[in-house]
């Protein structure tokens, strides 16, 4: 006898991960993400206790792919701080999948005190993170901290940002702004 096949914990937690990217923490429901992954809702609860625990789970989902994968990724492929340093950013708010995510979370966080906890953790960790690739080329502690401060705001911000920057391609633009917090003014 065949035994049927479970939805695994992980597709619910991505799933609803997608959910709340693409409309917040109210968009995650149960029955909802059931139907998106084609199954009953009862393979929820073999997982999960209720829709409370699987938004913990998404939490712990988000902060370890993108805190802890990156550290990871970035500590395996080495280089220079700088070059790391940039990686991350990369990794954390470039992509099609943590982005949207990270900026999702940060709106709930604004409703939601222990999601904002968590969102001052993850950022507190990004924010050791640069505070050591930059402190490898730069001995101030309060630059260290400036320049800490606006790389994390420049990787966040841009994505609010509407403004057009003249004739300069918003690439052209961010690439500098990269050099000058990473001290790249060489290149």
């Amino acid at each position: 006898m065949v035994g049927t096949t479970r939805t695994p914990r992980d597709r619910w937690i991505e799933e609803g991960l997608q959910m709340l990217a693409d409309g917040g923490p109210d968009a995650v429901r149960i029955e909802v993400l059931a139907k998106r992954l084609g199954v009953t809702k009862g393979g929820f609860y073999g997982f999960f206790a209720d829709r409370d625990a699987l938004l913990r789970a998404m939490l712990d989902s988000w902060e370890r792919q993108s805190v802890d994968d990156v550290i990871e990724n970035i500590e395996a492929h080495g280089g220079d701080p700088k070059t790391e340093i940039y990686r991350a950013g990369l990794m954390t708010f470039s992509n099609d999948h943590l982005l949207p995510i990270d900026l999702a979370i940060r709106d709930w966080a604004r409703r939601d005190e222990d999601v904002a906890a968590r969102l001052r953790r993850v950022d507190n960790r990004r924010m050791d993170l640069l505070r050591t690739a930059i402190g490898s080329f730069c001995s101030d502690p309060v630059e260290i901290e400036a320049r800490s401060l606006i790389a994390f705001c420049v990787a966040i911000g841009e994505h609010f940002l509407a403004a057009d920057h003249g004739e300069h391609p918003r690439a052209e633009v961010l690439a500098r702004a990269a050099d000058l917090i990473l001290d790249r003014t060489g290149t």
